[in-house]
Parts: C-alpha cells; structure tokens; sequence
C-alpha cells in the first residue's frame, strides 16, 4: 500500500508533493560526492600528500560503493524502513561530505568520501524502488524527474566547485558546500517519516540469490553496466580524445561542459518518450544507433568535426534513465523493484569499472585509439543485445512461473 493510498483525501496532494520535492533534492545529491571532487583532484593530491595510489583510490570508490552498499539496500530498507533508510543515506552522504572537507589528512579524506559515497549508493537504489511504490502509474514521468535531478545535481557540482575554490581561496569551502545541500535534502523525509510504507518481508523474486539466476536479471544488469561503462569512458576519456584530435585543454572542457549539459534535455525526453511503449525495443535500439553514429564520428571524421559527433554521444547517454526506468518496468512490485535495482546496479557498477581502466591499458599499449574504440563497439553490441531482451515487457515476477535455468 503506498504512502497515497494511505493517506486521506485531504493529505494526499501534500503528501505527493512532498514525495516529489523529496526525490528531487535526493537526487540532486547522489553525485554530488562524485564529481565535486574530480575538478579539483591535483589539487587535493597535492594539498593532502596523496599517493598515486590514493589517487586511484578515491577514483575507484564510487563504483566500490555503489556496488557493494547497494546490494544491502533492500535489506536494510525491510528492516528500517524505505523513508528513514533514504533520511539516515542523506544524513550519511551530508556527514561524510563535511568531514572530508574539514581534514588534512589524506586517509581520513578517503573514509570521508567511503561514507559519503555509501549514502549516495542506499539513495540509488532506493529512489527506483520509492517511485514503483508512490506512484506506479506514473513511473515514467517520475523518473523523468528523477534522472532530470540527477543530471543537474551532477554538472551543478561539477561546474561549480572550481569557482567556488576560486572565490573563497579554499578547497575545503569548496567541498564543504555541498554538506549543505545534503542537510536541505532531508527535510522533506524528515517530515515523511510519520508516513513510513508498510515493512514486508522478501519475496521470493526479489532474493539476490534468486536473482543470480535470471536471465531477465542478468540482462537488465549487463544493459546497466554497458551505458555506464560508456559514460565512465566517457567523462574520464572524452577531454583526452579531443586534446589527442588537436583541440586545446580549454576548448576540449568547453566540450565536456556542453556535452554534461546535454545529459539535462537528454535525461527528460527518453523517459517520456520509453513510457509510451509498453516495449522499449525502439528506444534502445535508437539509442545504440546515436552512440554507433557519435563513436564512428569522433574515431573516423576529421577531428575538428568532433563537436558534432559529441552530441550524438550525448543522445546516447539517454540510455541511463532508459535503464533507471526498467528497474520498474520489469517488476509488478515495489520489493521485486528495489531486488532488481540493486542487483542491477551492483552487477552493472562492477561491470562499468573496468570501462576506463581498460580504455587506457588499451591506449597505452596500442598507442592510439583503435583499440579502444574496438572495445566501445564491442560494449555497444553487448547493449544492444540486452537491451531488445530486456526491452520488451515482460516480468521478474513471472520467472516464478517456469523453471529457472541451470
């Protein structure tokens, strides 16, 4: 029963739009840990005395997080509840985010962005899982709303932690700033608690080790991983690539910055446009189509059309909220919802890790780019094949139904 259902006639319009306003500023916050810190990360190497291997460290963290605290989510979530695990993850992300900001000391730094990072990881998958319970007629739209907030939490970070460093003279200001967006954020669950959904206990569809043995699982993870193994590729890559085709450091951030920007319209049009097909094969294929066009483009065309190539790139991208969307659209219910995120989400955050680093082995060892763009056509197909099986309707709760392979 949701939160809606609940509520009386008169609480209900408040309470929906406080559940709006909630997911909103939750999710401006689920990056916010990520990228406020990659535009200063010479800068806080040096300041902290941090190894390259620390370095590597605090790269590596998000997709640790996301994979490892995200499988616990839905456990925690039945024992605490979906309303206070989502208030205590914001609680968690706005504390780790302020002491890391307040240290000088490179190991604290790092445990700073563990907990701030492992709030950020409960809130990904617990957002999928709240619009499948509040408002299941409505997913498409909320997670229009969701992945649009998403998006601008994660460029408003990215673009503005610079400046801020600049016009206070302090990293630790900088960072710090975004604590204070985390304590905004948890008002409105603060307020929710008093409507905290029922607790049930697991279904059977839902158990992890259940879920290891789904194919629809496995594809709708596999398809997670793929799009964000291109866009880690992307955002680590893409400034690189354009200094490689001739551009200046300057004019390739421009592009980076627009091509960040691009994610906003990109992440409010593709849920829109998925939620009027009960099957999202088109979709997916478009998509795989726009990144073909955007990588072909940038490997292949004369360097100084890169721009162009880009924005395909970043039509591609639209395959994130696609992949947010299916995590509701393959369940019936909101706890087969929060199994299937957060087995799709560890699975595909693993899976996407490996995306940069294997880009640059590649570089480093070819000495170009064929080889690396060989392993984005490669992820592509992959994408594509999950996608058109995970794409068309169907349901995780109806593999109780046959028997599970193997």
């Amino acid at each position: 029963m949701t939160v809606l259902t609940q509520a009386s006639r008169g609480r209900t319009n408040s309470l929906a739009w406080l559940l709006v306003l909630g997911i909103v500023l939750a999710a401006l916050n689920l990056r916010t840990a990520v990228t406020s810190v990659g535009p200063l990360l010479d800068h806080l190497s040096a300041a902290l005395g941090m190894t390259s291997v620390g370095s590597g460290l605090l790269t590596t963290l998000p997709v640790l997080a996301f994979a490892t605290v995200g499988a616990v989510t839905p456990t925690l979530a039945r024992r605490i509840g979906e309303h206070r695990l989502l208030l205590l993850a914001l609680v968690t992300l706005g504390a780790g985010t302020l002491v890391r900001s307040l240290v000088d000391s490179a190991p604290v730094f790092l445990m700073g962005s563990a907990v701030a990072l492992s709030g950020g990881a409960v809130g990904n998958v617990l957002i999928p899982t709240l619009i499948k319970r509040h408002f299941p007629a409505r997913t498409g739209t909320m997670t229009t709303v969701y992945t649009t907030a998403l998006a601008v939490g994660t460029m408003l970070a990215a673009a503005a932690t610079v400046p801020i460093e600049r016009a206070s003279g302090d990293w630790h200001i900088a960072l710090g700033v975004w604590a204070a967006l985390a304590a905004v954020a948890a008002v409105p669950w603060l307020l929710l608690l008093r409507s905290e959904p029922e607790r049930r206990a697991a279904q059977p569809e839902s158990g992890m080790r259940r879920l290891a043995r789904s194919k629809l699982a496995w594809t709708v993870a596999i398809y997670f991983g793929t799009q964000s193994m291109i866009a880690y590729i992307m955002f680590g890559w893409l400034a690189t690539i354009l200094t490689d085709g001739g551009f200046t450091v300057d004019q390739a951030g421009v592009i980076l910055g627009g091509f960040t920007a691009l994610n906003i319209p990109v992440s409010i049009l593709v849920p829109v446009i998925a939620a009027r097909f009960r099957d999202q094969r088109p979709v997916v294929v478009g998509l795989v189509v726009a990144y073909t066009i955007g990588f072909a483009g940038l490997w292949a065309a004369p360097a100084s059309t890169a721009p162009i190539w880009v924005v395909f790139v970043a039509i591609g991208m639209g395959s994130f909220p696609l992949a947010l969307m299916m995590l509701a659209l393959r369940t019936r219910t909101p706890e087969a919802t929060a199994g299937l995120s957060a087995f799709g989400q560890s699975a595909g955050y693993l899976i996407a890790g490996a995306g940069p680093l294997l880009v640059g082995v590649l570089r480093e060892v070819s000495g170009g780019w064929a080889a690396p763009y060989t392993l984005i056509f490669s992820v592509l197909v992959a994408q594509l094949l999950t996608g058109l099986y995970a794409g068309r309707e169907r349901y995780l709760e109806d593999e109780r139904k046959a028997p599970l392979p193997g």
